[in-house]
């Protein structure tokens, strides 16, 4: 797997995901381009996405952490053969990671899934000895890494928001989770 990041100095949830076509799949914008491109959404709390061309296939995922429209911290990474589902808890990971234990803040993704599972399905998974009801839990080295990381963070409030629609900071945690088919960020 690869990956970057850079820290500058200085500085409700749905049942199921979706939404619009995005621009930045479509369109393969850099995050400076979403940032003259988007205004709308949020402007502070940890922002995270994965993607993946095919699936399974190459794969991308991104975290970007902003303080009033500040980024305080972003990371991004890749991986030649995934699926959409580890990119995404790929990213939480990376988001929550960005958060100390007593930090409040408010954790976004669109994977209905992520915030289910961190949410609702892994306390009850874990009761089970990581299982389900009806068998294996999936992706299960990133459910519990994920999961002990919410666990340790009780003020990080993980949250739905709704794909690409246009929430600038969204849309930028989905263009560092594509950057990968690019030569630049």
């Amino acid at each position: 797997m690869q990956y970057g990041s850079r820290r500058p100095s200085g500085g409700p949830r749905r049942p199921s995901g979706g939404g619009g076509t995005s621009v930045t799949r479509s369109m393969n914008l850099t995050t400076a381009q979403i940032l003259a491109r988007f205004e709308g959404g949020p402007t502070t709390g940890v922002f995270t996405d994965g993607s993946c061309s095919g699936n399974p296939g190459p794969g991308g995922w991104g975290a970007v952490y902003v303080r009033d429209g500040v980024v305080l911290a972003q990371e991004w990474g890749s991986d030649p053969a995934t699926t959409n589902n580890r990119m995404e808890f790929t990213a939480m990971i990376a988001g929550l990671s960005f958060l100390g234990p007593s930090e409040e803040a408010d954790v976004f993704t669109d994977s209905a899934l992520v915030v289910n599972t961190l949410t609702q399905w892994a306390k009850g998974w874990e009761r089970l000895g990581w299982r389900r009801r009806d068998g294996e839990v999936k992706n299960l080295d990133l459910v519990q890494q994920a999961y002990a990381l919410a666990q340790e963070r009780p003020l990080a409030r993980i949250q739905w928001i709704r794909a690409h629609d246009g929430s600038r900071w969204n849309e930028y945690a989905d263009s560092l989770s594509t950057a990968y088919q690019r030569s630049e960020v």
